[in-house]
């Protein structure tokens, strides 16, 4: 369990720490070849959201690695089902209707909670 553990959360957290690095560094009109609705999004928000996405990523590794609050890392994973939720929403609510990659961060993110509960 440990190894699929690490193996899941680490790609996923990979993921996350990239997407919200560009989020919080990049300009509105670098981000908008990629992310079509950052336009419908105030910049802080766009912001916020990296950097919750960023502290997400450290929460599914951090608390495991060190046996200390285990527990967010399932709380993390938590996030990014829910974070994942609404990101649909925004895509189904505007032009960009290319859901198929927050299905997959939505299935991963869950296969994560279940292993999560499981250290």
């Amino acid at each position: 369990m440990n190894i699929a553990y690490w193996t899941v959360a680490g790609l996923l957290a990979l993921f996350y720490f990239y997407a919200g690095t560009l989020k919080v560094i990049r300009s509105r009109d670098q981000l908008r070849p990629m992310m079509a609705w950052a336009d419908r999004m105030p910049l802080p928000a766009l912001r916020a959201l990296g950097a919750a996405e960023i502290l997400g990523a450290a929460g599914l590794i951090l608390p495991p690695l060190t046996g200390i609050a285990v527990w967010l890392a399932s709380a993390a994973a938590i996030g990014f089902v829910l974070l994942q939720i609404g990101a649909i929403a925004v895509h189904l609510t505007g032009e960009d209707r290319r859901i198929t990659l927050n299905a997959g961060l939505i299935a991963t993110a869950a296969v994560t909670v279940w292993l999560a509960v499981r250290l």
